[in-house]
């Protein structure tokens, strides 16, 4: 079978050069917040939990803002499930108002994914299976293209609200979290969430679908149920 990312070339279709597992090459971050800058654009941000267990691999969340938002505005619906669950949570921010992908195909972000996720690797042991792509809106849109195309990197996809899924070639069969408000005036859950749900199970992957009563909006409660499909259920 031809590969359609060899054919085209892997960026072209949204295909991360990162692979997890490689042993890092620098010492760990210590615990706090750290700016991960790159030439060009807006850094990435990178939360180091007190306390992680650094004698084993670690979860990574990579957190994807919404149109015209950036680090700050979805880093707090994270922070504290990451120090209580004790996982790596990145946030990435893309170089125009929204993501490559929305505006004119892959490009700049992708690339500058590709390094934040390198970056991280060099100093912390990733855990292959709990590497999670999540985003709100847009940046719920970009995670679930991008992590349906990166199954082979992605273990989890969490989409709140997304609007698209623009996925032109898959591997692996990561599992995948939508969660979706009923009510939500931006992009109707009929006209989203349901035919991403459809196209997701028709392909085979482990599908957890969560309405809820609201708008377009991160609801707390969601978020949490999102952090246990990723993390499994905390213990009591």
């Amino acid at each position: 079978m031809i590969d359609a990312g060899s054919l085209l070339g892997g960026a072209l279709t949204g295909r991360l050069a990162f692979r997890p597992g490689a042993l890092p090459a620098s010492a760990p971050l210590p615990p706090g917040r750290h700016g991960l800058s790159f030439a060009e654009g807006r850094e990435a941000v990178l939360v180091v939990p007190e306390g992680l267990p650094l004698d084993a691999p670690l979860p990574l969340l990579v957190m994807f803002h919404g149109a015209g938002g950036e680090a700050n505005r979805v880093l707090p619906h994270f922070v504290a499930h990451a120090r209580a669950r004790k996982f790596l949570l990145l946030a990435p921010q893309s170089m125009y108002p929204t993501w490559d992908i929305v505006v004119g195909g892959h490009g700049p972000d992708l690339e500058r994914l590709d390094g934040a996720l390198s970056t991280v690797a060099g100093h912390f042991r990733i855990d292959p299976t709990r590497l999670a792509f999540a985003g709100f809106s847009d940046g719920g849109s970009y995670a679930l293209s991008l992590g349906v195309t990166n199954g082979d990197v992605a273990s989890h996809v969490i989409g709140l609200s997304a609007g698209f899924m623009n996925a032109f070639t898959q591997t692996g069969r990561p599992r995948v979290f939508l969660a979706h408000g009923r009510a939500d005036s931006q992009l109707p859950i009929e006209s989203s969430a349901h035919p991403h749900a459809r196209r997701l199970l028709e392909s085979g992957h482990d599908l957890t679908l969560q309405p809820f009563d609201g708008d377009h909006v991160i609801v707390p409660w969601v978020v949490a149920r999102a952090v246990e499909f990723f993390m499994g259920r905390q213990e009591p």
